[in-house]
């Protein structure tokens, strides 16, 4: 699948993953710095994962953990520096929060920063970091 946004391309084609770019920022991440390398890749190898491309770069990932049937979880969300700003978050949240595999799953994730992001989506806070997002089935 793939979406087109501005003159970027959101894709959840595993094979266009730049495996050193989700490294590079997880590691100065506050969430995952602590993450060994080794770990990074094993969770890339093991999720579904989407890419956003300006051209053959990556310039933002999200990592999605899923059951494939009732509920995900929603991770490593990174937008480069460089870019932000643009919306690029947004429509990568709200592509993956629409995708027919997982629109009709309960979602999940953790977040110290950006809750407004999120709740534009569906998400609603549970905690101080956790947010839910419903089924769209339990919503009609």
């Amino acid at each position: 699948m793939e979406v087109m946004y501005k003159n970027y391309v959101i894709s959840d084609d595993k094979t266009r993953i730049n495996v050193q770019t989700v490294i590079d920022y997880l590691t100065r991440s506050y969430w995952a710095h602590n993450r060994p390398i080794e770990k990074i890749k094993k969770s890339i190898a093991n999720s579904a994962c989407y890419g956003v491309y300006d051209g053959e770069q990556m310039i933002g990932f999200a990592r999605i953990i899923t059951d494939g049937a009732t509920m995900y979880y929603l991770c490593d969300v990174f937008i480069l520096e460089a870019y932000r700003k643009q919306g690029i978050s947004k429509k990568l949240v709200e592509t993956i929060t629409n995708a027919p595999e997982f629109e009709w799953m309960t979602g999940l994730l953790g977040t110290k920063d950006a809750h407004g992001l999120y709740e534009q989506f569906g998400y609603h806070k549970e905690g101080e970091r956790m947010m839910r997002r419903i089924p769209q089935a339990i919503k009609k």
